[in-house]
């Protein structure tokens, strides 16, 4: 397959205004990437044609007016060649005993003595590409980053998977326990949860193509029909559903729109996780929250980088 490659050097003083840009935005297929020794940046995307690239171009000059002068170069790329650059600057990461992992490092055949590795030693077989073997007792979720969805690495992913072990934890009730992913993506909430082993666990996006990277991460990782992945908005995804954990990583003005509905959909005793808010958002998602559910318990906000959460418990 080949891809079109948009490349433009950017000022290092300027990536953090362009990354805000971009979340706030919603754009898809822009990374930022830079040298720290070098102090250099640069704004690179992956798109299938040379003409998704320049629209995408136009989308993104539109969103962060600074970049109108810039002159991207865009050329054609062979997919062994993008699939490397993904390889260099994706790694494993953890949170509890549960491990996100590129499916490149999946050992081609079940190791004996995986329990004696401890997780220093697990994350030091990923680097050196022998393989990941998690510790005794962990969960690991392939992924294999897609020029729409990426890695899920980013701080807003973070919050709210690192919120879901944590609800995990000493839950003895998980197998009975609902999970709804409002906005999926590529389904790594969704497709987290179940390995936590939570029981009953859906995930929905507006997105067709989102469902269908979702369905594909699902085959990846054996959790085909473990997750059930479907189409829908904010109004029609949540209809009817309850869930006693409802994780939202959506941007915040999208969040307040639909407060009401992300409220309703949380069983009660059940707790509300979003994220996709810049912590300069944080309070207003959070009085736009308390609004909507009144009587609920607020737990104190993340920061991670530039990004927040707000989580809610409903009484029971």
């Amino acid at each position: 397959m080949t891809l079109y490659e948009s490349r433009v050097a950017v000022a290092p003083e300027a990536v953090e205004g362009i990354d805000e840009a971009i979340q706030e935005a919603g754009l898809l297929g822009w990374n930022l990437v830079g040298d720290v020794i070098e102090r250099t940046a640069a704004l690179v995307g992956l798109f299938p044609s040379e003409q998704e690239g320049q629209a995408a171009w136009a989308e993104l000059v539109a969103a962060c007016p600074s970049l109108a002068g810039a002159q991207p170069q865009l050329r054609k790329i062979a997919e062994e060649e993008w699939r490397e650059g993904y390889r260099a600057h994706f790694k494993a990461w953890q949170f509890g005993r549960l491990h996100w992992v590129p499916v490149w490092h999946k050992p081609q055949a079940s190791a004996s003595g995986a329990g004696a590795l401890a997780g220093v030693e697990a994350q030091r077989s990923a680097d050196d590409h022998t393989g990941f073997i998690a510790p005794d007792g962990h969960e690991v979720l392939w992924l294999d980053p897609g020029l729409a969805f990426g890695t899920g690495n980013h701080e807003t992913t973070r919050l709210c998977v690192e919120r879901a072990v944590a609800f995990s934890e000493g839950r003895i009730d998980l197998a009975a326990t609902r999970v709804i992913d409002a906005g999926c993506g590529s389904g790594i909430l969704a497709l987290s949860a179940a390995k936590l082993g939570f029981g009953s666990v859906v995930g929905f996006d507006n997105d067709p193509e989102a469902v269908r990277v979702s369905e594909e991460n699902a085959a990846l990782n054996a959790l085909t029909g473990a997750v059930t992945f479907y189409e829908g908005d904010l109004v029609s995804g949540l209809a009817g559903r309850q869930a006693e954990l409802v994780l939202a990583n959506i941007l915040a003005p999208v969040l307040i729109e639909f407060a009401a509905n992300l409220v309703a959909a949380v069983a009660p005793g059940g707790t509300l996780v979003l994220s996709g808010i810049l912590a300069s958002e944080g309070e207003q998602v959070r009085t736009a929250f308390a609004r909507a559910a009144a009587d609920w318990h607020f737990e104190e906000s993340r920061v991670l980088g530039e990004w927040c959460d707000v989580v809610c418990v409903r009484p029971l």
